[in-house]
């Protein structure tokens, strides 16, 4: 391993050695996912700090359970990595970017600003979308001519749905495929959220080279990242502190509307990777949740009236009892009313109205 310096924008924030030793410039900005000691040089700690760095490197990385994650790498000339250290060498080769956060990684003297490589700027011509989106492989010819920085933002996107970044007047958008079940379900999910007083990502109908996707438009940016709430745990277990405790005290109302969106629309996928925080980049402070988002998934729990176990809590208690016990702290909110010939079935139709109506009965 070499010498490598973690940054946050152009601030040097920690800098990792071969040996495992290592150097926090500034425990504010730190991620939250990662935890470095410095504090002693004993072996133990230098081999737990080389670990952890690794770790985070390697969840700045796609999954191989993402569609078409083998083509993606394959068309980067990278190995189809399944270790940390395998998949973190990758994510490192792109300077471990990320459209979801402002830091990354260089070597140690190694002359290049933040300015001249992140992807907010600099990145995602329309180049790499045939891969990532469709599983296309390029010519020969043709992978000649992508620029590290077509592919980086695309390599570094989690999920396991396939996806790709593309760049319209002026703003990058997600376009998510997947079979056609999931694309009309994040579209109508998406409908039926606009109707409450819910902060959500809006997914849009679209469409590459004659194939339906949604469409969304990026929510980060150079001034606002996202942290996951399974970056959040890991924090809190560093730090002594209860990742739920954390959730209530800083945005209850958008916690317990996610938990009645994810029961008025079924929502099976509420895993830790597609909600948590949004971060303020002047200071690294964690803020209020971010928009809801991802619902590819929607309506696969509408099997029962209870739904599935409840994502979002410690407790063990179904979907439907977390949404009333919401409703009764933050009411249902309900601004519009969601219409009949949205739904593509009376089953689906018939599920939400009495979801709908279970949550309208507590608040008489």
């Amino acid at each position: 391993m070499q010498n490598y310096i973690i940054m946050h924008k152009d601030r040097k924030v920690a800098s990792v050695r071969g040996n495992g030793s290592c150097t926090v410039y500034n425990h504010r900005f730190m991620p939250y996912n990662l935890y470095l000691d410095d504090s002693t040089d004993d072996l133990d700690t230098r081999v737990s700090n080389i670990s952890n760095f690794t770790y985070w490197c390697a969840t700045r990385l796609l999954t191989m359970d993402r569609k078409y994650a083998k083509e993606i790498l394959n068309s980067i000339g990278k190995s189809q990595a399944v270790t940390d250290r395998g998949r973190a060498g990758i994510a490192i080769a792109y300077h471990a970017l990320s459209l979801t956060d402002v830091y990354w990684v260089k070597r140690q003297y190694e002359r290049v600003l933040f300015s001249d490589i992140n992807l907010f700027e600099h990145s995602l011509s329309d180049a790499f979308v045939d891969v990532s989106l469709r599983g296309r492989s390029f010519t020969v010819r043709n992978a000649e001519l992508i620029d590290p920085r077509d592919a980086a933002g695309d390599i570094a996107t989690q999920g396991v749905a396939p996806k790709a970044w593309i760049l319209r007047n002026g703003t990058f958008r997600l376009l998510k495929n997947g079979d056609k079940r999931d694309v009309e379900a994040e579209l109508l999910a998406s409908r039926i959220l606009d109707c409450f007083c819910f902060d959500h990502v809006q997914y849009t109908p679209d469409t590459y080279e004659g194939i339906d996707v949604s469409s969304s438009e990026i929510i980060t940016s150079l001034d606002r990242s996202i942290v996951s709430m399974e970056y959040i745990d890991i924090y809190a277990m560093n730090h002594d502190q209860d990742y739920y405790r954390m959730v209530l005290d800083r945005d209850p109302y958008a916690y317990h509307a996610m938990n009645i969106a994810d029961y008025l629309i079924g929502n099976n996928d509420r895993h830790w990777g597609n909600w948590g925080f949004w971060v303020d980049n002047e200071t690294n402070a964690i803020q209020k949740l971010h928009p809801l988002m991802d619902f590819n998934k929607a309506f696969l729990a509408y099997e029962t009236i209870e739904g599935i176990r409840c994502q979002t809590t410690p407790f063990n208690i179904s979907q439907k009892d977390a949404a009333i016990a919401a409703v009764r702290e933050i009411g249902l909110n309900k601004i519009s009313n969601v219409a009949r010939e949205w739904f593509p079935n009376d089953e689906m139709w018939d599920m939400f109205s009495r979801r709908l109506a279970i949550l309208e009965e507590v608040l008489r």
